[in-house]
C-alpha cells in the first residue's frame, strides 16, 4: 500500500465530501504513477555475498598442482565482471586457503603485488610465518589472471617470443613508427581476445570489490589483509571503498597513491640505487666482474651489457642474450640481497662471452609475472602519454635518473606506450587520499627499496593516518620475511589491534 507524503497524511482539516472523493483519487493516481516509475526491483549484490564456497583441491588450479600436499584447499568465488550489471557476465575468482595451525583469530586475505602476479600460493610461502598459527591464509589469483576465469589474454606464447622490438636505431624515426605499430597491435589483440568488457574491469577498484566479497563468503565480518607493493594500492582501494568493513591491514613496500603504479622515472631511481648498494657489495671482492671501484661500477655493466644491443650472445641451447633480457635479469635480481650473488655469477659469465645465467635469470621473472594483466591494469590507471615529446621528456629523466640502463639510444621524440593505444577508458587515476574512519593500519617501508621507493610508504602512511614501520636496508618489502623488528610488531597488530608507535625504525643486526 502507497504510504502518503507526510505533508498529506499530516492535515486534520474536514474536507466536503466530494472535495474529498477528488483528493482521494488524485492520491490513489499519483501513487499508482510511483509504483509505475519504480518497475521491476534493481538487481542486487546479494547472490554474490551470499554464495556458498565448495572447498577442494587445488591440484586442477593453474600454479596450484603442489597445494594440497601442504594442506592447502581451493575454491571459486563468481563476481560480476562489471559491478554495475549485477545481473550480467560473472568471473570466478580463485583463492586458496591454509587453516589456522592455532588458535584462530580471522581469516587473512593476502596479495603479493604485481599487477599481475599470481597470488594462490601466497598461503604455502606464509606456511611458515608466526600468522600460520593464528590466522587462516587466503590467497587469490586476482580477476583475469592465474587460475580465475575468463582470463586476459593479449598474445600466445609464439607471439610472445617472436615479439622483440628493434633496439638497433639506425633510422630513429622509422624504428618509432615500428614500436608504435607493436605496440598499436598489441593493444587492440588485448581487446578482440580478452573482450572490451573485461579488459575495461581488470583494474584496481573491481578487484578490491572482488575483495569485499571474499571478505563476505568467508564468514569475515571485517577485512584483515596483509598487501605487498602493488597489494597496498589494493589494500588503500579497498579502505577507500569500504573503511567501515576494515578490521586491520599491513601494507608492505607501499605504492605512493599520488602517482602511477610503475611510475618510470621513481622506478628508475629506485632500482639505481639498489644497483649502487649492489655494486658496493660487489667490489670487496677482488674478481667481482664490476670491478674494486663502486664509482666506477655503472660505467662496468654498461661496458658488459651495450654490445648486446647489436650482438646478442647465443648460448648452448640456441637462444639468444639480447640487451632486453639482460636488463630484465639485472632487474630481477636488484629486488633483494640474496640474489645479488646471481647477478654477480651472470655478469662473471657474460664477461667471458656467455649468457646462460642471465638468460635463466630473465626467464624466472618473466614467468612469475603475467604482462597481459601487468599491462592492462596500469593502462586503465595510469596518466596517459598520448604525444611523443611527453614521451621523450620521461625517457630522458628515466635514463638520468637511473643511467645503468640507459642504452645510449636517446632520440627528441620517443614512441608511445601501449597504454597510448588501450581500447577502454581509463577507470581511475592517482590521487591523494581521504579515508575517514579508518580504523589505524600500519605501513612497512623499507629505505632502499627499488621497486617502491621509501618516500611513497611514507606519503601512503600520512594519508591513511597509519603506523609507519621503516626498515634499513635494500629490499623490496620487509614484513613476515622474518625479520624479528618487524614482524614481531606486526603480528602483534594483526592479532590483537595493537599498532606499533609510529615512527618505528630497525635494521637487521
Amino acid at each position: 500500500m502507497c504510504t502518503p507524503r507526510k505533508g498529506i497524511a499530516a492535515s486534520r482539516r474536514v474536507v466536503p465530501v466530494a472535495a474529498a472523493v477528488a483528493a482521494l483519487a488524485l492520491l490513489l493516481t499519483a501513487c499508482g504513477s510511483d509504483k509505475a516509475a519504480v518497475g521491476p526491483p534493481a538487481p542486487t549484490l546479494d547472490r554474490f555475498y551470499n554464495q556458498q564456497l565448495a572447498w577442494g583441491s587445488c591440484e586442477s588450479y593453474q600454479g596450484g598442482k603442489e597445494l594440497p600436499a601442504h594442506g592447502i584447499e581451493c575454491a571459486r568465488v563468481r563476481v560480476p565482471i562489471d559491478y554495475g550489471k549485477p545481473d550480467g557476465a560473472t568471473a570466478e575468482i580463485a583463492i586458496s586457503r591454509l587453516r589456522a595451525t592455532g588458535t584462530r583469530v580471522a581469516a587473512l586475505l593476502t596479495n603479493p603485488g604485481g599487477p599481475g602476479v599470481p597470488g594462490l600460493t601466497m598461503p604455502l610461502g606464509l606456511a611458515k610465518s608466526p600468522v600460520a598459527e593464528r590466522f587462516d591464509v587466503i590467497g587469490m589469483d586476482v580477476r583475469g589472471l592465474g587460475a580465475s576465469k575468463p582470463l586476459v589474454h593479449c598474445r600466445t606464447a609464439t607471439e610472445y617470443q617472436s615479439d622483440r622490438r628493434v633496439l638497433n636505431r639506425t633510422d630513429p624515426l622509422v624504428e618509432i613508427d615500428q614500436i608504435e605499430e607493436e605496440n598499436e597491435e598489441y593493444a587492440n589483440s588485448c581487446g578482440r581476445r580478452t573482450g572490451l568488457e573485461l579488459l575495461g574491469h581488470v583494474g584496481t577498484g573491481d578487484v578490491a570489490r572482488d575483495m569485499d566479497v571474499i571478505r563476505a563468503v568467508l564468514g569475515e565480518r571485517k577485512l584483515t589483509y596483509f598487501g605487498g607493493s602493488y597489494g597496498t594500492r589494493l589494500g588503500s582501494t579497498y579502505a577507500e571503498l569500504f573503511p567501515d568493513r576494515v578490521r586491520a591491514m599491513v601494507l608492505d613496500a607501499a605504492v605512493d597513491p599520488t602517482t602511477n603504479i610503475g611510475d618510470d622515472v621513481i622506478t628508475a631511481a629506485g632500482f639505481q640505487q639498489a644497483f649502487d648498494a649492489y655494486a658496493a657489495d660487489c667490489a670487496k671482492a677482488p674478481d667481482c666482474p664490476l670491478g674494486t671501484d663502486p664509482r666506477k661500477s655503472t660505467e662496468a655493466y654498461r661496458a658488459l651489457v651495450l654490445p648486446l644491443i647489436k650482438h646478442p650472445i647465443r648460448t648452448q641451447d640456441r637462444r639468444e642474450l639480447d640487451y632486453g633480457a639482460a636488463t630484465t635479469a639485472t632487474i630481477s635480481l636488484l629486488y633483494h640481497p640474496d640474489s645479488w650473488p646471481s647477478l654477480t655469477r651472470g655478469l662473471a659469465e657474460l664477461a667471458k662471452g656467455r649468457g646462460e645465467a642471465m638468460l635463466g635469470d630473465a626467464g624466472s621473472y618473466q614467468e612469475v609475472s603475467s604482462e597481459d594483466v601487468h599491462r592492462a591494469v596500469l593502462c586503465l590507471e595510469e596518466v596517459r602519454v598520448t604525444d611523443r615529446a611527453t614521451a621523450a621528456d620521461i625517457d630522458r629523466r628515466s635514463r638520468s635518473a637511473a643511467p645503468i640502463f640507459d642504452d645510449g639510444l636517446a632520440n627528441a621524440e620517443a614512441p608511445l606506450g601501449t597504454c597510448a593505444f588501450w581500447p577502454v577508458p581509463p577507470t581511475a587515476q592517482p590521487h591523494p587520499l581521504a579515508v575517514p574512519g579508518l580504523p589505524k593500519v600500519v605501513v612497512v617501508a623499507v629505505t632502499g627499496d627499488p621497486a617502491t621507493p621509501y618516500a611513497g610508504g611514507v606519503k601512503l602512511a600520512k594519508s591513511l593516518g597509519a603506523a609507519l614501520i621503516t626498515y634499513e636496508g635494500t629490499q623490496h618489502g620487509a614484513a613476515l620475511e622474518g625479520i624479528a623488528c618487524v614482524d614481531e610488531p606486526v603480528l602483534k597488530y594483526l592479532t590483537d589491534l595493537t599498532p606499533p608507535a609510529d615512527g618505528l625504525r630497525c635494521a637487521k643486526p
